[in-house]
């Protein structure tokens, strides 16, 4: 398997040299670094080339690394069935880049891309319809970024005077901070039954 993978790897580096960057197999998948301004065509050749044929977007995500220059890694995992053959496609930006959206050639990764811009704050160009999937319109911040805090900043209930959902600032309370590491058979002033030591018992 590895040295089909390599041998596809090397097929797709000679074909499109204008957009693979780098590439290597690694755990009997190929991975291929790729130039965001050509991921479109790129996408299409994969999709259409006799060789390799994947037809299938299988999922789509990001991952963050807030100390790097290019802060975002967005990528792209495809399966072809009539090969029995996955790739993984990665590609590096900004935070204020923009990565051209493939929806024309797969038109799975409209709620993909969307996914991918709610929770990192990507931007798509020549989505349909970019905008929020997973949170809510009023939501703040991109839950999946390293910098996010846990807690969020707004928090939501249902107001019963009002009769409707009301957002507040995120307040916590700090006597709900308080850690008690101690064991809870520790300093017990009480005997749970069945836990009696026979006198004399070792």
């Amino acid at each position: 398997m590895t040295e089909a993978l390599k041998e596809l790897g090397a097929y797709i580096e000679l074909k499109r040299p204008d957009c693979v960057r780098a590439w290597d197999v690694t755990h009997d998948e190929l991975n291929i670094d790729v130039t965001p301004s050509n991921i479109v065509g790129f996408t299409e050749f994969l999709k259409l080339d006799q060789t390799c044929r994947f037809s299938t977007l299988v999922d789509m995500t990001a991952v963050d690394y807030p100390d790097r220059p290019k802060r975002f890694d967005v990528v792209y995992h495809f399966l072809s069935m009539y090969q029995n053959q996955r790739i993984r496609l990665r590609l590096s930006i900004r935070e204020e880049d923009m990565v051209p959206s493939i929806v024309e050639v797969h038109p799975s990764a409209n709620w993909f891309e969307r996914e991918v811009f709610d929770m990192f704050g990507i931007l798509f160009s020549g989505h349909p319809d970019l905008r929020r999937i997973l949170t809510d319109y009023g939501f703040r911040g991109y839950p999946l970024r390293k910098d996010f805090p846990t807690t969020g900043y707004t928090e939501a209930r249902y107001d019963e005077v009002e009769k409707r959902v009301v957002y507040e600032p995120v307040s916590l309370v700090q006597e709900y901070r308080q850690f008690d590491f101690m064991s809870p058979w520790e300093g017990a002033e009480y005997i749970l039954p069945g836990d009696e030591k026979k006198e004399g018992a070792q």
